[in-house]
């Protein structure tokens, strides 16, 4: 992979700098996600669980894309090799398809300690059951927070503190947002509930969305309106003690 030998080129014009990512040598791109990822996170036990994921091409192919894609819409300085050693989102996404094929697998628990591993590093909170296609430019990462039942499709491009959450009111089978293709988030917005962005729609920054908006529209603005008695507790309210 191209990739592999741009990044190997970058490290070895600049010791210092695989010094202070933490990286060794290595072989592929398997090698090289585990190092770094295991590095990044201060927890050389993630090295193996990262690798072993990687060894599927398809995988490894789909975080290539995404790699090669944050450089081209961010215009990142050394291009994908840049991207992929120094880019919050781009590592954050990495550790979500990592987590997620260990779901999809059916190895729920090291799923989700992989999800708090990743979380803790990088600032972000995705459900490893979230599916996420190829091509997310996750600009930032920060404060990035995705429910267990979401879908983002390809292309997709989120800036950071977006919540993809549920409306709490909701406990069925698709109860978080569903991001067509092509669309742009701005930071700090928060889609609620199953509904669903039309493909190539702009969330403004600060939008707050409840409703389904459709393909090519574009989004703005936040306004609390009072909507009836509140539905949701999570504690006990008086005379309901038992």
């Amino acid at each position: 992979m191209k990739l592999v030998d741009d990044v190997r080129a970058v490290l070895e014009a600049s010791p210092e700098v695989a010094a202070i990512l933490g990286l060794g040598p290595f072989e592929g791109f398997h090698d090289l996600a585990g190092g770094l990822l295991s590095s990044l996170c201060k927890t050389p036990a993630l090295n193996q669980a990262v690798t072993e994921a990687y060894r599927d091409n398809a995988l490894a192919e789909m975080t290539a894309y995404d790699i090669t894609e944050t450089a081209r819409r961010n215009f990142e300085p050394g291009g994908a090799a840049s991207a992929l050693l120094f880019s919050r989102g781009v590592q954050a996404i990495m550790g979500h398809r990592v987590a997620h094929k260990y779901w999809v697998d059916g190895n729920t628990t090291m799923a989700l300690a992989l999800k708090a591993a990743f979380g803790r590093a990088f600032s972000t909170d995705i459900h490893p059951a979230a599916q996420i296609g190829a091509g997310l430019w996750l600009d930032h990462g920060l404060g990035f927070v995705v429910g267990e039942t979401s879908i983002i499709e390809e292309d997709v491009s989120i800036w950071h503190n977006v919540t993809l959450g549920s409306t709490l009111t909701n406990s069925g089978p698709r109860r978080h947002p569903h991001i067509g293709t092509g669309a742009v988030i701005g930071a700090g917005a928060i889609l609620l509930g199953n509904i669903k962005i039309g493909a190539h729609a702009n969330i403004a920054a600060g939008a707050v969305v409840v409703q389904d908006v459709a393909q090519n529209a574009l989004v703005v603005g936040a306004k609390a309106t009072v909507r009836g008695d509140a539905q949701v507790s999570f504690v006990e309210r008086e005379g309901t003690r038992k």
